[in-house]
């Protein structure tokens, strides 16, 4: 059975200024990230682009980080989509190319109550013998997964772990606590950058940081302080991370999706792994003024001399 723990990205995708998949800075972008120590790879996720891409665009992004990966780490791929049977589609296409897990959402778009999420990850175990990590990630697809349907549901054995990027630490603090008194029964990982020490202490499995395509290096640095027991060395990685985190605060040019993942891949422009911060349409890239910003911080921070 594959490991699901420590440091595990969120990759986000290389684009050429057409818009096309850059795969060189792309692969760039998933070495530097297996050199530098990460324990798996999700493709597809939220800063993955997953929710957007067209079919084709998906198994050219599954396939080429198979190829780059080279069963050097587990990969993780999203199926985010409205409805189960989309989901399932989007599944087989994962299966077939050769992944190693996968990450679903509650259905959204029409919503439904709990029964009918429960039923959702329900099917969806039944379509396929990957294991499945729940997605909480309520501001996307409006609805919080709650301890008590994630526990059941890991219980079951329906799902293999939960990638938590809720928002809600004091949620995520208790579905820790019932997962331990349970026997442990579900891997579970934070996806907020800035806390990432404070889900360790809660006794965490691993971490899903957009900001580790920027810095990989400190990301498994704090993981590796976790696991020795340094809680200083977590704690100090951790502010210096959250320094690092301030460059989505520089755009203003754009918000949300475009200010976050946008400052990624300007990072990893400036940082010379992306040849372009091109982003997907209609999101606009940051401008030069921004990426002067997001350059400064990675300087102060010491990552760009």
């Amino acid at each position: 059975m594959t490991e699901f723990r420590g440091v595990i990205p969120p990759v986000v995708v290389a684009e050429h200024e057409d818009g096309s998949f850059d795969a060189e800075s792309y692969q760039r972008g998933l070495d530097r990230m297996i050199q530098a120590g990460v324990h798996g790879i999700f493709a597809l996720g939220s800063s993955g682009e997953g929710a957007f891409a067209t079919p084709a665009r998906r198994e050219e992004i599954l396939r080429a980080t198979n190829e780059v990966v080279a069963g050097r780490v587990p990969v993780l791929a999203g199926v985010i989509d409205t409805q189960t049977d989309r989901v399932i589609e989007h599944i087989k296409q994962a299966e077939a190319i050769g992944v190693d897990g996968i990450v679903a959402t509650a259905p959204f778009y029409a919503l439904g109550g709990m029964p009918q999420i429960e039923r959702h990850f329900r099917q969806l175990h039944d379509a396929t013998e990957l294991p499945i990590f729940a997605y909480d990630i309520p501001v996307c697809v409006h609805v919080k997964l709650p301890p008590a349907l994630l526990m059941k549901l890991g219980q079951d054995g329906v799902i293999t772990g939960v990638k938590d990027s809720s928002g809600d630490d004091v949620s995520f603090r208790f579905l820790l606590q019932d997962n331990e008194r349970a026997g442990h029964p579900l891997s579970l990982l934070t996806g907020h950058e800035v806390v990432v020490d404070g889900a360790y202490l809660g006794g965490a499995d691993g971490s899903v940081p957009g900001l580790a395509n920027v810095d990989p290096t400190g990301y498994v640095r704090q993981w590796n302080a976790y696991v020795a027991g340094d809680w200083e060395t977590v704690r100090k990685e951790q502010d210096r991370l959250a320094d690092l985190m301030r460059i989505v605060m520089v755009p203003s040019s754009t918000t949300g999706f475009g200010a976050g993942v946008g400052s990624f891949k300007t990072a990893l422009k400036v940082l010379g792994i992306f040849e372009s911060n091109q982003m997907p349409e209609p999101v606009s890239k940051l401008l030069p003024a921004e990426e002067e910003g997001i350059a400064q911080v990675l300087r102060q921070v010491g990552l760009l001399d």
